[in-house]
């Protein structure tokens, strides 16, 4: 850590306030190179909690540079191992909770940049979604409390980020606790002063577990590895890379691949995995059922899921 560095982050802690001018200097101190170390990365969780007002400028800058810290950790880039998992909910629960809409917004962009994450880390991060909308209470709700339980538009957006995010449960599409939730946030607003955007999150993400086709298999770390080794070769051998390719798709890949020799898929056999993996399958449509049926009420929200259910079977 620089000494121009520190002192600017022992004043604004001691001010509680930081300049645009100030965000700029940390900047420049700080992540000059583009790069935060350990030290630094820990100074800036410090400043970030004694804020009084977090400005859009230290917000761009916190979700940035933590966020390349986090990233750029892995190995390789974008797989967040355990120890950086650990590091992070360290940061984050301090009290339990996350305090800030720098750092929900900071786990919005990692879930988006990574390719892998703990499976607590993103069960964490939307359990603060759940317990904001429930409670009334937390970072989504600019330190105030919204009378009634509802969700709102920052709630919306944060879920749809966390769901959605290649790193998530699903690996890009929703998985049943996923949905399970959605549920749960669905049956404690009913009736609520809710966001407008809510009834598409709903019926989007439930749908998605239903529907979509989450046959994708998230490659490990090592495997990463060992392709990022390949593509860093100066000198690869591309009738070896493609024989390689074909190989790896044969295990029923989502990605569309003409066929490569015996060991490839073909275009007809993607469609059919895909067109298999679309369907509601009976388990699927038990579960719906069993939600739909749990509170003897077909309420606005499932109303307009089954229609959409039903209008997507009729274009299939």
């Amino acid at each position: 850590m620089t000494v121009q560095f520190r002192a600017l982050a022992e004043q604004a802690q001691a001010d509680g306030v930081i300049t645009a001018e100030e965000v700029l200097a940390l900047r420049r101190s700080g992540w000059g190179d583009g790069r935060i170390d350990m030290v630094e990365a820990d100074a800036l969780f410090v400043l970030n909690d004694h804020l009084v007002q977090r400005t859009p400028e230290w917000v761009d800058f916190f979700v940035e540079a933590i966020g390349e810290f986090v990233i750029s950790g892995g190995s390789p880039r974008g797989f967040v191992s355990e120890a950086q998992a650990d590091w992070l909910l360290s940061r984050l629960q301090r009290d339990g909770k996350v305090e800030s809409m720098a750092e929900l917004e900071l786990l919005g962009r990692i879930f988006e940049k990574c390719q892998l994450l703990p499976e607590r880390l993103r069960a964490y991060a939307l359990a603060q979604i759940e317990q904001a909308v429930m409670t009334g209470e937390g970072p989504t709700r600019d330190g105030g409390r919204l009378d009634g339980a509802c969700i709102t538009s920052a709630e919306c957006r944060l879920l749809r980020r966390f769901i959605f995010s290649f790193a998530g449960d699903g690996s890009g599409g929703v998985s049943q606790a996923e949905a399970e939730m959605l549920f749960r946030i669905k049956d404690a607003t009913l009736g609520g002063a809710n966001a407008i955007e809510w009834e598409a999150l709903f019926v989007q993400g439930v749908a998605n577990y239903l529907t979509a086709c989450n046959t994708f298999q998230q490659v490990s770390a090592e495997r990463a590895q060992q392709l990022e080794a390949f593509m860093n070769d100066n000198t690869p051998r591309i009738g070896g890379f493609m024989t390689r390719a074909a190989q790896s798709l044969a295990d029923g890949s989502v990605l569309k691949v003409r066929s490569f020799g015996r060991k490839g898929v073909s275009e007809a056999q993607h469609d059919a995995r895909v067109a298999a993996a679309n369907r509601v399958t009976a388990a699927e449509d038990a579960w719906l059922q069993a939600k739909i049926d749990g509170d003897g009420q077909l309420d606005p929200l499932e109303r307009a899921l089954l229609r959409f259910l039903a209008e997507e079977e009729r274009r299939a």
